[in-house]
Protein backbone atom coordinates (compact mmCIF):
# COMPACT_ATOMS: atom_id res chain seq x y z
CA UNK A 1 0.00 0.00 0.00
CA UNK A 2 3.04 2.25 0.85
CA UNK A 3 4.60 1.46 -2.07
CA UNK A 4 1.62 1.97 -4.50
CA UNK A 5 1.01 5.48 -3.03
CA UNK A 6 4.69 6.57 -3.30
CA UNK A 7 4.63 5.89 -7.24
CA UNK A 8 0.71 7.79 -7.09
CA UNK A 9 2.46 10.58 -5.38
CA UNK A 10 5.50 10.06 -7.83
CA UNK A 11 3.11 10.40 -10.82
CA UNK A 12 2.08 13.67 -9.40
CA UNK A 13 4.97 15.63 -9.01
CA UNK A 14 5.87 14.64 -12.64
CA UNK A 15 2.82 15.71 -13.87
CA UNK A 16 2.55 19.38 -12.06
CA UNK A 17 5.87 19.43 -12.94
CA UNK A 18 5.13 19.05 -16.76
CA UNK A 19 2.34 20.55 -17.06
CA UNK A 20 4.10 23.86 -14.87
CA UNK A 21 6.53 23.73 -17.70
CA UNK A 22 3.64 24.99 -19.98
CA UNK A 23 2.22 27.08 -17.42
CA UNK A 24 5.53 29.31 -17.13
CA UNK A 25 6.11 29.44 -20.96
CA UNK A 26 2.72 31.45 -20.80
CA UNK A 27 3.43 33.38 -17.82
CA UNK A 28 7.10 33.89 -20.13
CA UNK A 29 4.91 35.22 -22.88
CA UNK A 30 3.02 37.19 -20.29
CA UNK A 31 6.00 38.82 -19.42
CA UNK A 32 7.30 40.61 -15.72
CA UNK A 33 6.87 44.10 -15.17
CA UNK A 34 7.10 46.58 -12.91
CA UNK A 35 4.42 48.94 -12.82
CA UNK A 36 2.56 51.46 -10.72
CA UNK A 37 0.13 54.91 -10.69
CA UNK A 38 1.28 58.30 -9.66
CA UNK A 39 -0.93 60.17 -8.14
CA UNK A 40 -0.43 63.91 -6.32
CA UNK A 41 -1.09 65.30 -2.94
CA UNK A 42 -4.66 65.37 -4.25
CA UNK A 43 -5.02 62.32 -5.26
CA UNK A 44 -5.63 63.15 -8.61
CA UNK A 45 -3.65 61.55 -11.51
CA UNK A 46 0.13 63.03 -12.59
CA UNK A 47 0.46 62.51 -15.95
CA UNK A 48 3.90 62.75 -17.99
CA UNK A 49 6.36 61.62 -15.77
CA UNK A 50 9.05 59.42 -16.65
CA UNK A 51 9.98 56.13 -14.63
CA UNK A 52 12.90 54.35 -15.49
CA UNK A 53 13.94 50.58 -14.70
CA UNK A 54 17.23 49.69 -14.74
CA UNK A 55 19.95 45.90 -13.47
CA UNK A 56 23.11 46.23 -12.59
CA UNK A 57 23.46 49.60 -13.82
CA UNK A 58 21.86 49.00 -17.57
CA UNK A 59 18.52 50.54 -18.78
CA UNK A 60 16.41 47.68 -18.85
CA UNK A 61 13.76 50.65 -20.12
CA UNK A 62 11.54 53.43 -19.19
CA UNK A 63 7.93 54.35 -19.12
CA UNK A 64 5.84 57.71 -19.09
CA UNK A 65 2.75 57.54 -17.08
CA UNK A 66 -0.43 58.64 -18.91
CA UNK A 67 -3.67 60.29 -18.65
CA UNK A 68 -4.66 58.20 -15.72
CA UNK A 69 -1.20 58.36 -13.81
CA UNK A 70 -0.72 54.20 -14.50
CA UNK A 71 2.44 53.76 -15.86
CA UNK A 72 4.10 49.96 -16.88
CA UNK A 73 7.62 48.90 -17.67
CA UNK A 74 8.18 45.47 -18.96
CA UNK A 75 11.40 43.54 -17.46
CA UNK A 76 12.92 40.88 -19.71
CA UNK A 77 13.03 38.00 -17.25
CA UNK A 78 12.51 37.46 -13.17
CA UNK A 79 14.88 39.27 -10.40
CA UNK A 80 15.90 42.56 -9.21
CA UNK A 81 15.74 45.58 -10.00
CA UNK A 82 16.51 49.68 -9.41
CA UNK A 83 13.28 51.75 -10.43
CA UNK A 84 13.80 55.35 -10.71
CA UNK A 85 11.85 58.63 -10.99
CA UNK A 86 13.11 61.09 -12.93
CA UNK A 87 11.92 64.10 -10.50
CA UNK A 88 12.78 66.94 -13.73
CA UNK A 89 9.49 65.38 -15.59
CA UNK A 90 7.04 66.39 -12.38
CA UNK A 91 4.52 68.95 -13.02
CA UNK A 92 5.06 72.28 -11.25
CA UNK A 93 4.36 72.23 -8.09
CA UNK A 94 4.51 68.70 -6.99
CA UNK A 95 7.90 67.10 -5.99
CA UNK A 96 8.74 63.99 -4.20
CA UNK A 97 8.40 63.39 -0.43
CA UNK A 98 12.23 63.45 -0.04
CA UNK A 99 15.21 62.68 -2.68
CA UNK A 100 15.37 59.50 -1.50
CA UNK A 101 11.53 58.52 -2.31
CA UNK A 102 12.84 58.63 -5.96
CA UNK A 103 14.87 55.52 -6.04
CA UNK A 104 13.78 52.38 -5.47
CA UNK A 105 16.70 49.58 -5.45
CA UNK A 106 16.23 45.56 -5.31
CA UNK A 107 12.81 45.75 -6.33
CA UNK A 108 12.10 41.85 -6.38
CA UNK A 109 10.00 40.78 -9.76
CA UNK A 110 8.86 36.94 -9.19
CA UNK A 111 8.13 34.47 -12.56
CA UNK A 112 5.03 36.15 -13.91
CA UNK A 113 4.47 38.81 -11.86
CA UNK A 114 3.34 42.77 -12.51
CA UNK A 115 5.02 44.41 -9.68
CA UNK A 116 2.87 47.29 -8.04
CA UNK A 117 5.46 50.14 -6.84
CA UNK A 118 4.52 53.22 -5.16
CA UNK A 119 6.67 56.58 -5.39
CA UNK A 120 4.92 59.12 -2.66
CA UNK A 121 4.39 62.60 -4.16
CA UNK A 122 3.95 66.11 -1.78
CA UNK A 123 3.07 69.55 -2.94
CA UNK A 124 6.53 71.38 -3.28
CA UNK A 125 5.96 73.40 0.10
CA UNK A 126 5.45 70.19 2.42
CA UNK A 127 8.92 68.87 1.84
CA UNK A 128 11.50 71.22 3.20
CA UNK A 129 10.78 74.74 5.11
CA UNK A 130 10.60 77.77 3.26
CA UNK A 131 10.58 75.37 0.00
CA UNK A 132 14.14 74.95 0.35
CA UNK A 133 14.95 71.98 -1.79
CA UNK A 134 17.42 69.42 0.45
CA UNK A 135 20.58 68.46 -0.50
CA UNK A 136 21.38 65.34 -2.83
CA UNK A 137 21.52 62.18 -0.42
CA UNK A 138 24.14 59.90 -0.74
CA UNK A 139 23.54 56.80 -2.62
CA UNK A 140 21.47 54.30 -1.02
CA UNK A 141 23.25 51.67 0.83
CA UNK A 142 21.54 48.06 0.86
CA UNK A 143 19.90 46.68 4.13
CA UNK A 144 22.18 44.66 6.57
CA UNK A 145 22.00 41.35 6.59
CA UNK A 146 20.09 40.59 9.83
CA UNK A 147 17.25 43.33 8.08
CA UNK A 148 17.35 41.74 5.23
CA UNK A 149 16.67 37.67 6.65
CA UNK A 150 13.77 39.59 8.81
CA UNK A 151 12.22 41.13 5.84
CA UNK A 152 12.43 38.02 4.28
CA UNK A 153 11.08 36.33 6.79
CA UNK A 154 8.03 38.38 7.29
CA UNK A 155 7.71 38.09 3.84
CA UNK A 156 8.11 34.09 3.84
CA UNK A 157 5.40 33.78 7.18
CA UNK A 158 3.12 35.57 5.04
CA UNK A 159 3.30 33.55 1.58
CA UNK A 160 3.70 30.06 3.93
CA UNK A 161 0.34 31.09 5.92
CA UNK A 162 -1.53 31.19 2.29
CA UNK A 163 -0.01 28.03 1.35
CA UNK A 164 -1.25 26.48 4.39
CA UNK A 165 -4.51 28.07 4.26
CA UNK A 166 -5.02 26.61 0.62
CA UNK A 167 -3.10 23.28 1.44
CA UNK A 168 -5.35 22.39 4.96
CA UNK A 169 -8.41 21.34 2.54
CA UNK A 170 -5.78 19.12 0.09
CA UNK A 171 -4.57 17.32 3.46
CA UNK A 172 -7.91 16.46 4.90
CA UNK A 173 -9.63 15.03 1.72
CA UNK A 174 -7.06 13.13 1.25
CA UNK A 175 -7.29 11.85 4.89
CA UNK A 176 -11.05 11.58 4.39
CA UNK A 177 -11.54 10.58 0.92
CA UNK A 178 -7.67 8.93 -0.52
CA UNK A 179 -8.41 11.12 -3.33
CA UNK A 180 -5.29 13.51 -4.67
CA UNK A 181 -7.24 16.68 -5.85
CA UNK A 182 -5.49 17.88 -8.84
CA UNK A 183 -8.40 20.47 -8.97
CA UNK A 184 -8.01 22.01 -5.64
CA UNK A 185 -5.31 24.56 -7.88
CA UNK A 186 -8.41 25.63 -9.37
CA UNK A 187 -10.55 26.54 -6.50
CA UNK A 188 -7.63 29.06 -5.41
CA UNK A 189 -8.17 30.37 -8.64
CA UNK A 190 -11.70 30.46 -8.60
CA UNK A 191 -11.90 32.32 -5.12
CA UNK A 192 -9.62 35.45 -6.01
CA UNK A 193 -11.40 35.61 -9.64
CA UNK A 194 -15.05 35.98 -7.82
CA UNK A 195 -13.46 38.18 -5.48
CA UNK A 196 -12.54 40.39 -8.41
CA UNK A 197 -15.19 40.59 -10.56
CA UNK A 198 -17.56 41.73 -7.24
CA UNK A 199 -14.84 44.59 -6.11
CA UNK A 200 -13.87 45.40 -9.89
CA UNK A 201 -17.37 45.79 -10.79
CA UNK A 202 -17.24 43.27 -13.36
CA UNK A 203 -20.04 41.87 -11.92
CA UNK A 204 -23.12 44.50 -10.19
CA UNK A 205 -22.06 47.69 -9.20
CA UNK A 206 -19.16 47.07 -7.53
CA UNK A 207 -18.09 46.02 -3.79
CA UNK A 208 -15.58 46.59 -1.77
CA UNK A 209 -12.89 43.85 -0.94
CA UNK A 210 -13.67 42.28 2.44
CA UNK A 211 -17.60 42.06 1.25
CA UNK A 212 -16.54 40.11 -1.83
CA UNK A 213 -14.22 38.23 0.01
CA UNK A 214 -16.54 36.90 1.89
CA UNK A 215 -19.11 35.97 -0.95
CA UNK A 216 -16.05 34.41 -2.59
CA UNK A 217 -15.49 32.00 0.25
CA UNK A 218 -19.23 30.87 0.23
CA UNK A 219 -18.97 30.62 -3.45
CA UNK A 220 -15.88 28.18 -2.96
CA UNK A 221 -17.35 26.16 -0.09
CA UNK A 222 -20.60 25.76 -1.95
CA UNK A 223 -18.17 24.66 -5.38
CA UNK A 224 -16.55 21.99 -2.93
CA UNK A 225 -19.87 21.05 -1.43
CA UNK A 226 -21.58 20.25 -5.11
CA UNK A 227 -17.91 18.56 -6.41
CA UNK A 228 -18.31 16.25 -3.60
CA UNK A 229 -21.93 15.71 -3.85
CA UNK A 230 -22.11 15.57 -7.49
CA UNK A 231 -19.07 14.05 -8.38
CA UNK A 232 -16.59 12.72 -6.10
CA UNK A 233 -19.46 10.89 -4.45
CA UNK A 234 -20.85 8.93 -7.39
CA UNK A 235 -17.71 7.89 -8.92
CA UNK A 236 -16.56 6.09 -5.38
CA UNK A 237 -19.81 4.50 -4.90
CA UNK A 238 -19.30 3.09 -8.28
CA UNK A 239 -15.65 1.78 -6.98
CA UNK A 240 -14.02 3.96 -9.36
CA UNK A 241 -10.44 2.94 -8.41
CA UNK A 242 -7.65 5.80 -7.05
CA UNK A 243 -5.55 6.63 -10.10
CA UNK A 244 -9.01 7.04 -12.08
CA UNK A 245 -9.82 9.30 -9.73
CA UNK A 246 -6.91 10.97 -9.74
CA UNK A 247 -6.76 11.03 -13.30
CA UNK A 248 -10.48 12.47 -13.17
CA UNK A 249 -8.85 15.38 -11.11
CA UNK A 250 -6.61 16.06 -13.63
CA UNK A 251 -8.98 16.35 -16.44
CA UNK A 252 -11.49 18.59 -14.30
CA UNK A 253 -8.43 21.09 -13.62
CA UNK A 254 -7.93 21.67 -17.09
CA UNK A 255 -11.82 22.30 -17.27
CA UNK A 256 -12.06 24.32 -14.71
CA UNK A 257 -9.12 26.14 -15.57
CA UNK A 258 -9.72 26.97 -19.39
CA UNK A 259 -13.04 28.14 -18.24
CA UNK A 260 -11.65 31.12 -16.36
CA UNK A 261 -9.25 32.03 -18.62
CA UNK A 262 -12.25 32.30 -21.27
CA UNK A 263 -14.19 34.45 -18.67
CA UNK A 264 -11.10 36.11 -16.86
CA UNK A 265 -8.87 36.48 -19.99
CA UNK A 266 -5.29 36.01 -19.85
CA UNK A 267 -4.36 39.35 -18.87
CA UNK A 268 -2.89 39.66 -15.20
CA UNK A 269 -5.55 42.43 -13.35
CA UNK A 270 -5.14 43.55 -9.59
CA UNK A 271 -7.99 44.40 -7.05
CA UNK A 272 -9.63 47.90 -7.00
CA UNK A 273 -9.09 48.28 -3.33
CA UNK A 274 -5.79 48.41 -1.60
CA UNK A 275 -3.23 48.13 -4.55
CA UNK A 276 -0.58 51.27 -3.76
CA UNK A 277 -0.02 51.86 -0.40
CA UNK A 278 3.07 53.80 1.58
CA UNK A 279 5.14 51.08 4.05
CA UNK A 280 5.33 51.25 7.23
CA UNK A 281 8.69 50.98 8.86
CA UNK A 282 8.45 48.79 12.37
CA UNK A 283 12.59 48.40 13.03
CA UNK A 284 14.11 46.98 10.89
CA UNK A 285 11.11 45.66 8.88
CA UNK A 286 9.17 47.88 5.85
CA UNK A 287 5.53 46.62 5.51
CA UNK A 288 2.56 47.88 3.78
CA UNK A 289 -0.71 48.04 5.98
CA UNK A 290 -2.15 45.58 3.37
CA UNK A 291 0.51 42.88 3.62
CA UNK A 292 0.26 43.14 7.63
CA UNK A 293 -3.05 42.76 7.49
CA UNK A 294 -2.80 39.52 5.10
CA UNK A 295 -0.52 38.61 7.53
CA UNK A 296 -2.31 39.07 10.81
CA UNK A 297 -5.75 37.43 8.72
CA UNK A 298 -3.91 34.49 7.44
CA UNK A 299 -2.43 33.64 10.34
CA UNK A 300 -5.53 34.17 12.49
CA UNK A 301 -7.68 31.58 10.09
CA UNK A 302 -4.95 29.01 10.68
CA UNK A 303 -5.43 29.48 14.47
CA UNK A 304 -9.16 29.70 13.78
CA UNK A 305 -9.28 26.69 11.82
CA UNK A 306 -6.87 24.72 14.69
CA UNK A 307 -9.25 25.43 17.31
CA UNK A 308 -12.26 23.97 15.28
CA UNK A 309 -10.43 20.85 14.42
CA UNK A 310 -9.44 20.37 18.31
CA UNK A 311 -12.05 21.44 20.20
CA UNK A 312 -15.70 21.27 18.22
CA UNK A 313 -17.60 18.05 17.34
CA UNK A 314 -17.28 18.37 13.97
CA UNK A 315 -13.40 19.36 14.17
CA UNK A 316 -13.05 16.32 16.08
CA UNK A 317 -15.05 14.12 13.59
CA UNK A 318 -13.09 15.22 10.60
CA UNK A 319 -9.46 14.15 11.92
CA UNK A 320 -10.87 10.81 13.58
CA UNK A 321 -12.46 10.11 9.71
CA UNK A 322 -8.56 11.70 8.18
CA UNK A 323 -7.07 8.99 10.52
CA UNK A 324 -8.94 6.00 10.11
CA UNK A 325 -11.85 5.86 8.18
CA UNK A 326 -13.18 2.65 8.44
CA UNK A 327 -12.60 2.89 12.31
CA UNK A 328 -14.48 5.64 12.26
CA UNK A 329 -17.59 4.17 10.46
CA UNK A 330 -17.28 1.59 12.71
CA UNK A 331 -17.80 4.07 15.98
CA UNK A 332 -21.04 5.58 14.45
CA UNK A 333 -19.09 8.54 12.59
CA UNK A 334 -21.09 9.79 9.97
CA UNK A 335 -18.24 9.53 7.23
CA UNK A 336 -20.43 10.59 4.33
CA UNK A 337 -21.69 13.83 6.23
CA UNK A 338 -18.26 14.59 7.40
CA UNK A 339 -16.74 14.43 4.07
CA UNK A 340 -19.53 16.53 2.99
CA UNK A 341 -18.29 19.02 5.45
CA UNK A 342 -14.98 18.13 4.70
CA UNK A 343 -15.01 19.60 0.99
CA UNK A 344 -17.18 22.43 1.91
CA UNK A 345 -14.32 23.37 4.44
CA UNK A 346 -11.65 22.87 1.82
CA UNK A 347 -13.47 24.70 -0.61
CA UNK A 348 -13.80 27.77 1.67
CA UNK A 349 -10.45 27.92 3.20
CA UNK A 350 -9.16 27.85 -0.59
CA UNK A 351 -11.36 30.60 -2.07
CA UNK A 352 -9.84 32.47 1.15
CA UNK A 353 -6.28 31.78 0.39
CA UNK A 354 -6.43 32.90 -3.47
CA UNK A 355 -8.47 36.25 -2.42
CA UNK A 356 -5.35 37.04 0.06
CA UNK A 357 -2.21 35.44 -2.56
CA UNK A 358 -4.31 38.06 -5.32
CA UNK A 359 -3.88 40.60 -2.86
CA UNK A 360 -0.44 39.84 -2.04
CA UNK A 361 0.20 39.11 -5.70
CA UNK A 362 -1.77 39.43 -8.53
CA UNK A 363 -5.14 38.15 -9.76
CA UNK A 364 -4.56 35.40 -13.08
CA UNK A 365 -6.61 32.55 -14.55
CA UNK A 366 -3.44 30.20 -13.57
CA UNK A 367 -2.39 31.52 -10.20
CA UNK A 368 -4.25 28.64 -8.14
CA UNK A 369 -2.26 26.15 -10.20
CA UNK A 370 0.95 28.03 -9.77
CA UNK A 371 0.50 27.34 -6.14
CA UNK A 372 -0.12 23.84 -6.29
CA UNK A 373 3.16 21.88 -6.58
CA UNK A 374 3.89 24.03 -3.39
CA UNK A 375 0.65 23.19 -1.71
CA UNK A 376 1.63 19.16 -2.38
CA UNK A 377 4.91 19.90 -1.12
CA UNK A 378 3.14 21.42 2.30
CA UNK A 379 1.02 18.62 2.65
CA UNK A 380 3.69 15.81 1.70
CA UNK A 381 5.93 17.45 4.04
CA UNK A 382 3.58 17.73 6.95
CA UNK A 383 2.23 14.68 6.72
CA UNK A 384 -0.51 13.55 4.64
CA UNK A 385 -3.57 13.69 6.11
CA UNK A 386 -2.62 15.63 8.73
CA UNK A 387 -4.52 19.57 8.63
CA UNK A 388 -1.63 20.28 11.25
CA UNK A 389 0.95 18.91 9.08
CA UNK A 390 -0.07 20.84 6.25
CA UNK A 391 0.03 24.17 8.22
CA UNK A 392 3.70 23.69 9.72
CA UNK A 393 4.96 22.28 6.19
CA UNK A 394 3.42 25.44 4.18
CA UNK A 395 4.89 27.74 7.03
CA UNK A 396 8.04 25.80 6.10
CA UNK A 397 7.59 25.99 2.34
CA UNK A 398 6.97 30.12 2.12
CA UNK A 399 10.11 30.72 4.72
CA UNK A 400 12.22 28.62 2.88
CA UNK A 401 11.42 30.10 -0.64
CA UNK A 402 11.53 34.00 0.61
CA UNK A 403 14.46 33.24 2.94
CA UNK A 404 16.71 31.58 -0.01
CA UNK A 405 16.21 34.67 -2.43
CA UNK A 406 18.82 36.45 0.69
CA UNK A 407 21.45 34.32 -1.06
CA UNK A 408 20.29 32.95 -4.62
CA UNK A 409 18.36 33.99 -7.52
CA UNK A 410 14.69 34.67 -7.16
CA UNK A 411 13.53 32.23 -9.85
CA UNK A 412 15.25 29.50 -7.82
CA UNK A 413 12.72 30.20 -4.83
CA UNK A 414 10.72 27.17 -5.21
CA UNK A 415 13.52 24.68 -6.32
CA UNK A 416 15.00 25.46 -2.74
CA UNK A 417 11.45 24.50 -0.87
CA UNK A 418 11.17 21.58 -2.63
CA UNK A 419 15.14 20.44 -1.96
CA UNK A 420 14.22 20.81 1.80
CA UNK A 421 11.29 18.47 0.90
CA UNK A 422 13.03 15.75 -0.28
CA UNK A 423 16.14 16.31 2.41
CA UNK A 424 13.04 15.59 5.11
CA UNK A 425 11.55 12.74 3.20
CA UNK A 426 15.22 10.91 3.48
CA UNK A 427 14.64 11.78 7.14
CA UNK A 428 11.63 11.40 8.30
CA UNK A 429 9.66 9.73 5.01
CA UNK A 430 6.06 10.17 7.17
CA UNK A 431 6.68 13.70 7.17
CA UNK A 432 6.48 16.01 10.44
CA UNK A 433 3.13 15.10 11.36
CA UNK A 434 2.69 11.89 9.93
CA UNK A 435 2.88 8.32 11.60
CA UNK A 436 5.42 5.76 10.69
CA UNK A 437 3.60 2.77 9.60
CA UNK A 438 4.75 -0.86 9.25
CA UNK A 439 4.79 -2.31 5.82
CA UNK A 440 4.24 -5.96 4.94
Amino acid sequence: MRRRLAAVLMLVFAVVATLSIGTGVAAAQEGEAVEGTLRGPDREPVAGVTITVTQDGQEIGSAVSAEDGTWQVPVPAPGNYDVALDAATLPEGVVLRDAEAGSLPGVTIRPGQQRTVLFPLVAAGERAPGGEEPAPPPAPEGPGTGALLAQLAVAGIKFGAIIAITAIGLSLIFGTTGLINFAHGELVTIGAVTAFALNAAVIGPGMDLIPAALVAIVVGALLGAVLERGLWRPLRIRGTGRIQLFIISIGLSLLLRHVVLVLFGSRPQPYVSYTIQEAMVLGPIAITPRDLTITLLALLVLVGTGVMLLRTRIGKAMRAVADDRDLAEASGVDVARVTLYVWTLGGGLAALGGVLFGLSEIVTWDMGFRLLLLMFAAVILGGLGSAFGAMAGGLLVGLVAQLSTAWFPVELQNAWALGVLILVLLLRPQGIFGRAQRVG
